[in-house]
């Protein structure tokens, strides 16, 4: 089947790189606003009898959903076989049950929306939380790519004597199996507890690291607050500036400064948002899995 794939405002180098691996023709559209703030989209590829590939990261999702929703309509009247949405960040996950009486189980209604105007989904390290797998609110079928073995290899490869270390013991699974793929140990803070406010952090085995490069991994720097902090007990234990390290740049407000002068050495992130700090390219296996479930789709 024929593909065609189309970038969103924001989305063009990813699309670039994914066109080149799909083998894919790269779609013309024009989106933008009226003077009254409404959405204009106007499709002018031939898109009949195409699958239709619309590439969109959904980080600040509000101001791209409309368009989105527009432009797979728009595909689809034009006679387009199929639209596949491809948002290597994927919102909405948070609110995935109700905290308090009267709230909005938000991310059951986004996946509602996207299932409605999207025939298949591929994206990257959702934030799963209470959900055992997106298909439990996404109706169409989808592919949830891990980033963990790419962190791994961007380590191995540029890190000299890397020690990955966690916040906390529930980062402790994801820290490790980076460390596992990187052969690199880790080691995760401990906090001891001498009172209600008297919170000690320690750092096990911290002689033995020393000579390391400390390296931090999360899967969103959203406040970067965590990794802050962890950098201020790396500096109290005497241990070298840290490499951070997360798959989605999502940097709320003044984050991405803030972390940059807590005393790093470097911050890296996947190119799932479009940042400075994108250094870890996963187009090729997201070209893959597209490719995969279409032909599955097919």
């Amino acid at each position: 089947m024929n593909m065609i794939i189309f970038a969103l405002p924001g989305n063009e180098d990813l699309t670039d790189k994914l066109a080149i691996y799909l083998k894919a023709e790269k779609g013309k559209v024009t989106i933008r606003q009226f003077p009254d703030g409404e959405s204009y989209v106007q499709i002018h590829s031939d898109v009949k009898d195409k699958c239709v590939v619309l590439v969109c990261t959904l980080h600040q999702p509000d101001e791209k959903m409309l368009p989105l929703y527009f432009l797979s309509n728009t595909a689809k009247a034009l006679g387009a076989v199929c639209t596949c949405l491809v948002a290597p960040y994927l919102a909405y996950m948070r609110q995935d049950k109700q905290f308090h009486p009267g709230e909005g189980v938000t991310s059951t209604y986004f996946a509602n929306l996207i299932s409605s105007f999207a025939d298949t989904l591929t994206t990257i390290d959702p934030h799963l939380h209470r959900r055992n797998s997106l298909s439990e609110i996404y109706s169409v079928p989808n592919r949830v790519i891990h980033a963990a073995s790419h962190i791994s290899k961007w380590i191995k490869s540029t890190i000299e004597k890397p020690v990955l270390v966690g916040p906390d013991s529930e980062s402790e699974q994801w820290v490790s199996e980076v460390a596992r793929e990187a052969n690199a140990p880790f080691t995760v803070l401990e906090k001891i507890r001498h009172g209600d406010r008297d919170v000690e952090v320690s750092i096990p085995d911290v002689a033995k690291y020393k000579d390391h490069t400390p390296v931090l991994v999360d899967d969103i720097i959203s406040t970067a607050r965590t990794m802050i902090e962890t950098i201020g007990h790396l500096k109290k234990a005497g241990m070298k500036a840290p490499v951070c390290i997360g798959v989605h740049a999502v940097f709320a407000a003044s984050a991405y400064e803030e972390l940059n002068n807590s005393g790093v050495q470097q911050i890296v992130t996947c190119n799932t948002i479009p940042h400075e700090t994108n250094g870890i390219d996963l187009s090729g296996i997201l070209a893959q899995e597209i490719k995969d479930l279409m032909n599955h789709h097919a």
